[in-house]
């Protein structure tokens, strides 16, 4: 089993990663740490295989506690800016997941990284070619972008709209503001509620049936 140490800030999100990775043959949740000095302790105490590290830490950019843990790692963040991302390739994260993701996209990375392992777990010497497979087995899945039948650039709109809304939003008032149909905006709230990034909560009015309303939690 490929032990694995999730480190996020939010307790949820944690959990629903959690719940990912334990549905992935061959994966196994070792810990779960919510701030850098906890990260750097539970590798310590743990000695993971795979670390699944947050950008945004409450005592420590995660990027700064990457170089430190000395172990696989996967950096699993809504931080879509290019000095993070490019911090994160030379700090020496195996790959980098945009929140956010869906179950499958997750399960496809840890399904690369767990054959990428498998390719390296010998003692023999490596030929040129066994490491040029490696690297291909690494990433040979990257090219899912959203859900099928759903646009990424779609998916993030309807992400930046509710990240930067200080109040939750109904699929009808998504829609009203990126002038899109109601039932397209509901489609992409379920997939982001589904991975965790969006909180689904029930809206009360005066009259008539509840509402759901969606708060960004990534």
């Amino acid at each position: 089993m490929i032990r694995t140490l999730i480190v996020d800030d939010d307790f949820r999100v944690a959990g629903v990663h959690a719940a990912f990775v334990t549905e992935v043959p061959g994966f196994a949740v070792a810990g779960i740490a919510h701030t850098a000095a906890e990260a750097r302790a539970r590798v310590r105490e743990l000695s993971p295989d795979l670390v699944l590290l947050d950008v945004y830490l409450p005592d420590e950019p995660g990027l700064s506690v990457l170089p430190d843990l000395q172990t696989d790692t996967i950096v699993l963040s809504a931080a879509t800016d290019t000095r993070s991302i490019g911090a994160a390739i030379r700090a020496g994260a195996l790959n980098y997941l945009i929140k956010p993701f869906t179950t499958r996209q997750l399960s496809e990375r840890l399904t690369s990284y767990a054959r990428y392992r498998g390719l390296l777990d010998n003692d023999r010497p490596l030929t040129q070619d066994d490491v040029d497979r490696a690297y291909r087995a690494l990433h040979d899945q990257d090219r899912t972008a959203a859900p099928k039948g759903q646009s990424s650039a779609t998916s993030r709109l309807v992400s930046e709209q509710l990240r930067n809304s200080p109040v939750p939003l109904s699929a009808a008032e998504i829609a009203g503001e990126l002038g899109m149909a109601r039932a397209t905006a509901q489609r992409y709230l379920t997939a982001l509620a589904e991975s965790g990034a969006v909180e689904m909560r029930l809206r009360y009015g005066a009259t008539g049936r509840p509402e759901h309303e969606y708060l960004w939690a990534g």
